[in-house]
């Protein structure tokens, strides 16, 4: 705790004499689920008496929400992935740590497209909800394998950024980074100027963090208002796979993995990255979350200097959600939808594209792209998309929270395993509020011990 904060700490546990009740501050947790309740009665209330301007104004909130995180999404990756590349030099065996990384991120992604497969595969998702292939229609964003391959390397370097392409985006980046790194000292003004710049993304992109609630309401709303209650009954079976799916994925798979192979206490993660996770489920985003992301993972005693390469590398890689347990579950639910028979070579080929494929998704809002991607690999008819349209801001809340998830784990994974993870401030993780992430280290401070009682000094989350 840095010095500001700690004299702070006496005045907080002063009587607020002669200075009238302080009003109580309301976690951020539940500004989020009374946004969510919210947002799910003004819904209600727009279809059922048809209200139209009120739906048009739930759609207008939830986009502006939306529209303000992809505003950061461009520069936030581009500087985010160059000052990782570049941190990476005062870490001892980076290039061991970089291999370990994307090695889990493809052993976790294989478990869970193998959770997503058995799932479909017990339940039957596309049965018995009377959608037939005349429901579906041609997605606007497709992807293919040619695009993915040809499409990493941009014409220029301004289409990438206007287009939002966050594949080329991240190219770009580790080719500036490497290059950094190459150059030495002569580099460091550079280096100096893009550190500043995305402290000064991450503090703009907080404020609009600060405003998931009101986005929940708009988001979570419309989502009620627009689509009702009759056409997610059409997809309850689909929709209950991909809950259970990523439910399975996150608190079955995960903490095994902890437990054993890192281990560590599962609760003890869950406590840290709870912030994370939680901001995640709303924004659906994994690009938008991936400031706290990266403040929970250091506080969960990951290095800061590893940390600042795994969360921004995962961010745009590591999509277990989206990538791999929601492709594979849409795979089956369209072949039973169109009455495509699907064999075990089929099975494999979504296993591999969701292992190597998942780039594609680079951690935007939806998983179109990738779901494309799966059924033109498959012959599936991309018309398919179209059925799952209308639910899937319903399905992207859980599978953005899991895709973060997966991206606070592996750097945990990989620090214990390399002996480098920082055991007292693991457990010493607290679900301290988030408000405690939007600033910098000695911000947060100041702002932790003014809005709420200081807790013991072991219990306080310390970033490195």
């Amino acid at each position: 705790m840095s010095a500001n904060s700690a004299s702070a700490a006496p005045e907080a546990e002063q009587p607020s004499t002669g200075s009238g009740p302080r009003i109580p501050k309301v976690p951020f947790w539940a500004q989020i689920v009374a946004g969510l309740v919210l947002g799910v009665l003004l819904g209600w209330l727009a279809r059922s008496q048809d209200v139209s301007w009120l739906v048009t104004t739930l759609d207008k909130v939830g986009s502006i929400f939306v529209q303000l995180l992809k505003l950061a999404v461009a520069p936030l990756v581009f500087f985010a992935i160059l000052v990782s590349i570049t941190n990476l030099r005062k870490v001892n065996n980076a290039a061991r740590l970089a291999t370990r990384t994307l090695l889990w991120f493809m052993i976790t992604s294989l478990i869970a497209v193998a959770i997503g497969l058995a799932i479909g595969l017990i339940t039957n998702p596309g049965s018995g909800t009377g959608l037939t292939p005349k429901d579906g229609k041609l997605p606007e964003n497709r992807g293919s394998w040619i695009d993915f391959l040809t499409g990493i390397i941009p014409d220029n370097v301004i289409t990438p950024f206007t287009e939002l392409n966050v594949l080329q985006i991240v190219f770009m980046a580790a080719v500036a980074g490497i290059a950094a790194l190459k150059l030495g000292d002569k580099a460091q003004p550079i280096l100096t100027l893009s550190q500043s710049i995305l402290e000064l993304l991450q503090k703009a992109l907080w404020w609009v963090i600060r405003l998931a609630p009101i986005g929940t309401v708009g988001l979570i709303g419309y989502a009620i208002a627009d689509y009702g209650w009759d056409l997610i009954g059409k997809y309850a079976t689909f929709t209950a796979d991909v809950y259970i799916g990523c439910l399975l994925v996150m608190f079955g798979v995960y903490p095994l993995l902890l437990a054993t192979v890192a281990k560590v206490s599962p609760l003890q993660f869950f406590k840290g990255a709870w912030p994370a996770i939680q901001l995640a489920f709303v924004s659906r985003s994994s690009v938008g979350t991936m400031p706290v992301t990266q403040r929970v993972t250091e506080r969960l005693g990951v290095p800061k200097e590893y940390a600042s390469f795994a969360v921004p590398f995962g961010a745009t890689t590591k999509m277990d959600g989206c990538a791999a347990i929601y492709p594979a579950l849409a795979a089956i639910f369209i072949a039973q939808i169109f009455d495509v028979q699907l064999g075990i070579g089929d099975y494999v080929l979504i296993a591999f594209v969701s292992v190597i494929g998942s780039a594609a998704t680079a951690g935007l809002t939806g998983a179109t792209v990738m779901l494309t991607l799966t059924l033109s690999t498959l012959g599936l008819p991309l018309e398919g998309v179209g059925l799952l349209m209308a639910i899937d801001p319903i399905l992207d809340m859980i599978r953005t929270a899991t895709n973060v998830a997966g991206q606070a784990l592996v750097p945990v994974i990989v620090s214990a395993r390399e002996k480098i993870l920082d055991h007292d401030k693991y457990n010493s993780a607290s679900a301290s509020p988030i408000d405690a992430f939007g600033s910098s280290d000695d911000d947060a401070g100041r702002d932790e011990d003014r809005d709420r009682t200081p807790e013991p000094k072991d219990a306080v989350p310390v970033t490195a």
